[in-house]
């Protein structure tokens, strides 16, 4: 195997979906090299200062004088840009022989009510990076089909490969950051409009045994108020919890242990916790919107809409069903279809058809 570099820049944002790709995607691709004796794939990281990484002889650490020379460039036969707004480091005009691989996590732009302003600027953006690349990933179907009909990709090859998926195990008997006084439903990720989740609220009228907790980091502090509001206007803000960004150990309890998982979302590019939360087994309840019901498959309960009586009635016919079916253990053979090993081996076809 020839040289290829993952450029994981984004990796200075320990908390993201982007860092737990861009680490697992190196891991696994460099152990199936090592098992054919092939050259590592570096990961492009960094400054070690801005990450908590184990070293790694493939590591390759960004300098600022990198920004006049790039000697690492000379032996780079595939560079993988891993982001549709992010960069591609190599100048065609001074690197031609090097081949860009670019991955499109999504173009969610398109369904969260921007203005059109925005989204042609960020679709322009996109196209910029589809235009130096060579070969374009997608993370999921629905992601394709969002590039091939708002992008132009011309003749370049477009591949669908899943994100993979981790397998957990719980390694602490108590979360450091809350642990709940009962039975409790959870949401993992980035508090904002997008995520939707003040529309699960109304379960908690409903359901006055249940707690509700929401991990992830408070993208939007205005929406992060506006649930703290509406929840104290309904009566069950002693039942909201949202404690932030968390440990892995404590996100691992948290999904082992919980009633059920939710994720009312208005655009996702795939939907990594969905899966995360269905391999132990646990009831997910999905938006119908953008690449969920492709993730979730049969496995999952989906909202029609997001009026409470649909959200409480979805919810309680779906609980019904997972325990009358004993749904667990499909929904565990589910999320086994998607593994990182699985992954990394359709990026090394990826890149092995550009350099051959």
């Amino acid at each position: 195997m020839s040289r290829i570099i993952l450029d994981c820049e984004l990796m200075k944002f320990p908390h993201s979906g982007l860092y737990q790709y861009c680490q697992n995607l190196g891991e696994h691709v460099n152990k199936l090299l090592a098992e054919e004796n092939q050259p590592f794939m570096q990961m492009y990281i960094p400054p070690r200062k801005k990450l908590t990484l184990p070293w790694e002889p493939y590591h390759l650490v960004e300098q600022k004088w990198h920004k006049l020379v790039k000697p690492f460039l000379r032996s780079c036969q595939v560079w993988h840009a891993p982001f549709q707004s992010g960069r591609i480091v190599p100048n065609k005009r001074l690197y031609p022989a090097i081949k860009v691989v670019l991955t499109i996590h999504d173009l969610n732009m398109l369904h969260e009510g921007k203005s059109d302003t925005y989204q042609q600027k960020s679709l322009a953006r996109t196209q910029s990076l589809i235009n130096r690349s060579d070969a374009i990933v997608c993370i999921s179907e629905f992601t394709k089909g969002d590039v091939l009909s708002h992008c132009s990709v011309g003749n370049k090859p477009i591949h669908v490969i899943y994100n993979g998926l981790n397998k957990k195990t719980a390694s602490v008997d108590k979360p450091v950051a809350y642990k709940p006084d009962r039975a409790f439903l959870l949401g993992i990720g980035y508090l904002n409009s997008k995520k939707n989740y003040h529309v699960l609220l109304p379960l908690l009228q409903a359901n006055p045994d249940l707690e509700m907790i929401i991990l992830g980091r408070h993208d939007d502090p205005q929406y992060v108020t506006m649930m703290h509001e509406t929840a104290q206007k309904m009566g069950v803000e002693n039942r909201l919890h949202l404690p932030g960004t968390v440990s892995e150990d404590d996100k691992i309890w948290y999904l082992k242990n919980c009633n059920a998982f939710l994720h009312p979302s208005l655009a996702e590019g795939f939907g990594l916790p969905v899966i995360e939360a269905m391999q132990f087994g646990k009831p997910v309840f999905l938006s119908r919107l953008t690449s969920l019901p492709e993730v979730g498959g049969d496995a999952a309960f989906y909202f029609p809409d997001f009026d409470a009586s649909t959200v409480q009635a979805v919810y309680q016919q779906g609980m019904q069903a997972y325990k009358l079916s004993n749904m667990a253990n499909s929904i565990i053979e589910h999320a086994n279809r998607f593994s990182w090993d699985k992954t990394a081996r359709q990026y090394l076809e990826v890149y092995q058809s550009l350099i051959g």
